[in-house]
Order: C-alpha cells, then sequence, then structure tokens
C-alpha cells in the first residue's frame, strides 16, 4: 500500500459564497466514503497564506509567507490505497466535490506516520 497526498491550491476552489454549504457537504461526503472505505489517512482544509509563518534553519521565525512562493496549499487529503489509479480516482471525487483541479502525489516509502 502507498500514501498519496491529494491537495489544491490556496485560491483555485473559486466559489459563489451561497455554494459554499453545497461544495462543503459534497466534499464531506467524499471523506466518510473514503473513510468507510478504509483508505482515509487525513483531509483537512489550510488556512490563509497571510496567516504563514516562515521558520528559518537557524530557528529564527517571520511573519508571512516565503516570499519566494507564489502558490499555497488550499486543501488536502492524504489516502492509503494499493496503486495510483486509486489514488486518481480518489482525487477525481474530490475535484469533482470541490470544484477544482487535484494535484496528486506519492508520498515517499519510508515516511513517518502516527500509528507507523
Amino acid at each position: 500500500m502507498s500514501r498519496y497526498l491529494i491537495s489544491f491550491n490556496y485560491g483555485e476552489m473559486d466559489v459563489a459564497e451561497d455554494e459554499l454549504p453545497e461544495v462543503a457537504q459534497a466534499a464531506h461526503a467524499v471523506v466518510r466514503e473514503a473513510r468507510a472505505a478504509g483508505v482515509l489517512v487525513f483531509a483537512g482544509g489550510v488556512g490563509e497564506p497571510r496567516e504563514t509563518s516562515l521558520v528559518a534553519p537557524d530557528t529564527g521565525v517571520s511573519d508571512g509567507p516565503n516570499p519566494a512562493r507564489t502558490e499555497f496549499i488550499g486543501g488536502l487529503t492524504i489516502v492509503e490505497v494499493g496503486s495510483r489509479t486509486e489514488a486518481l480516482a480518489w482525487a477525481a471525487k474530490i475535484a469533482a466535490a470541490c470544484r477544482c483541479a487535484q494535484e496528486v502525489r506519492e508520498i515517499m516509502p519510508g515516511s513517518i506516520a502516527l500509528g507507523d
């Protein structure tokens, strides 16, 4: 089994305010489905880039996002599945629910997670 990060960029989910409850309901339904299927590791939205702190290797902290970045993750899901094809199928469900494209990346083997 492999883990995959399914994510979308902040600002990509361009949904009208009155459609947000419907989108949230659809996204939560996919999360419930993934949980019931036993493939969900984690799912959640990510705060706005302006609420970012940057921690340097010397442990110095500065407020605000890394000025070299132009894109930021807006939400992510991690699934543990038997193949990339399965990960892409879950990403398609998430894309339909969230109404935006999803990026799929394999999490490197040997990564450590709670429960491992």
